[in-house]
């Protein structure tokens, strides 16, 4: 009689078969974000990856039913699907630390970070992959749609694209980008496909405009913010804490930021002062100019506080077209 397997065992093994591969990718995932988190200009593999995803996207789109019809069929649309999902999960570690360093967790384009984050997780799991995505097609759509325009987002200004220009594009591209979905689907020609999605594209593209601020400004990224009463050869002199004293308060308060850009790119950049919610100024500043390490460096300076300064306080550095790059707090106290 052959020795029984303990049930501990038999139990391990069946964790490592079911969850194993998972739990790898995860674990490379997460070595990758470590390796890549500060290596931007690697666009080419960015782009390459997602040429490929959309390649066999396209290919798999048109010949899926003909294949399930054949003998064995299946095995090569699984295939294709794996290797999708993987191509997937490769694109989103790409993008994970670019909107991360571009996101203000206080702020709304937080809720873009979330989602790439939880496609991200859904990708490296391959159970829970099949599960939720392989019976709704309309999620699966949702993966290659989020994909291709978060990395043409932050693909495009790497080579030079004004971020707000880029955003617009992006969206555009992702939306006929669904060409392949849209042919098998109608009685459509390839050009009146296009072209159909091409006008819906300038309609995706004015949707995202209008909810831009839910979309952090990658690959800009705030490096640096300090409160200080002056600056001095471009640096912030006598920093000030984050809760002032009215009557500690100076003639002049400086918010000092440095942005970070990719090298080649120039974008208009602005301080929005608040107290509270209420916006006080809006100092527009030189543009930022990519391609220093540690932040295009830029300031402005409020020398006329209200009668009544006491509050929370606010600076935005936000782009010219309205997206968050960071955000600079103080409170000034009775």
């Amino acid at each position: 009689m052959a020795p029984r397997t303990p049930a501990a065992l038999t139990s391990f093994v069946r964790f490592v078969r079911h969850w194993g591969i998972s739990i790898g990718s995860l674990v490379s995932g997460i070595l990758a974000l470590f390796v890549f988190r500060r290596d931007l200009p690697h666009v080419r593999w960015i782009v390459g990856y997602v040429l490929i995803l959309w390649l066999l996207f396209a290919v798999i789109t048109q010949v899926r039913q003909a294949l399930e019809g054949r003998r064995r069929g299946h095995l090569v649309v699984r295939a294709a699907d794996y290797t999708i999902q993987t191509l997937y999960h490769g694109v989103l570690l790409f993008l994970l630390p670019a909107y991360w360093a571009s996101t203000t967790l206080t702020s709304v384009n937080v809720v873009f970070l979330a989602l790439l984050v939880a496609l991200t997780i859904l990708a490296t799991f391959d159970p829970w992959y099949h599960a939720l995505v392989h019976p709704r097609p309309w999620l699966g759509l949702a993966f290659f749609v989020v994909s291709i325009f978060a990395t043409l987002n932050l693909a495009l200004p790497l080579v030079g694209v004004r971020p707000d220009i880029g955003l617009l594009l992006a969206a555009w591209t992702a939306t006929v980008a669904l060409a392949p979905v849209v042919r098998g689907a109608t009685t459509f020609r390839w050009p009146v496909t296009i072209a159909v999605l091409a006008v819906v594209g300038v309609g995706v593209a004015g949707v995202v405009h209008a909810v831009r601020v839910a979309i952090p400004p990658a690959p800009l990224a705030l490096a640096r913010a300090t409160l200080a009463a002056g600056v001095r050869d471009n640096e912030p002199v006598d920093p000030l804490p984050a809760t002032i004293a009215r009557q500690d308060l100076p003639g002049s308060v400086v918010a000092y930021t440095a942005v970070v850009a990719p090298a080649g790119l120039s974008q208009p950049i602005a301080h929005v002062w608040r107290q509270g919610t209420v916006i006080v100024n809006v100092v527009p500043l030189a543009p930022v100019r990519g391609g220093r390490r540690e932040g295009f460096r830029t300031y402005s300076r409020k020398a006329a506080f209200p009668a009544d300064p006491v509050g929370r306080w606010s600076v935005d550095v936000v782009t010219t077209s309205g997206q968050l790059i960071g955000r600079l707090r103080f409170s000034v106290t009775p």
